[in-house]
């Protein structure tokens, strides 16, 4: 499955770094910035964490939340999170479930080496759930000032 913009944002249930199972139906009502990245404590992953923890009051003035996914379990999470400061939440998709759902569950090549992971990618929904910005394959430099831009500009 993939999700397609203009689309209502496919719903899951994930264990979130507040200790609670989130639903991303929960967060209605909000901007949300859904963003699946590989592994917590590898370079890009941290860069694009530490970029998204330095914006985070900017996205918070703009309505908007920040969730976190990736195929971590819940204790690599909450060292990843009081490592470096992380004030928003992690949410641990050990099934690739939700990484399924929005069609970043990919087939990845390192080394000569072909895995199952999850491509980074990003999806802003907007106050109804739906589906307005996606960005796949995402490059993390200046990733996070180029989704700030878009909210700003496009989600009042």
């Amino acid at each position: 499955m993939t999700v397609t913009t203009g689309e209502k944002a496919p719903d899951f249930t994930l264990p979130a770094s507040n200790g609670e199972d989130v639903k991303l139906s929960d967060f209605q009502g909000k901007n949300v910035v859904l963003y699946f990245y590989p592994k917590d404590m590898t370079p890009g992953c941290t860069t694009q964490a530490c970029d998204f923890r330095d914006k985070h009051d900017e996205f918070k003035d703009l309505d908007a939340v920040i969730l976190g996914v990736s195929t971590d379990p819940m204790a690599r999470h909450e060292k990843f999170i009081d490592k470096y400061g992380l004030p928003f939440l992690l949410l641990a998709d050990e099934e690739h479930e939700a990484a399924e759902l929005f069609g970043v569950w990919k087939l990845k090549k390192n080394f000569g080496k072909e895995y199952m992971g999850i491509e980074r990618s990003t999806f802003i929904l907007d106050k109804e759930g739906n589906v307005v910005k996606e960005y796949r394959k995402v490059k993390v430099k200046e990733h996070i000032d180029e989704v700030l831009a878009y909210i700003k500009e496009n989600m009042k």
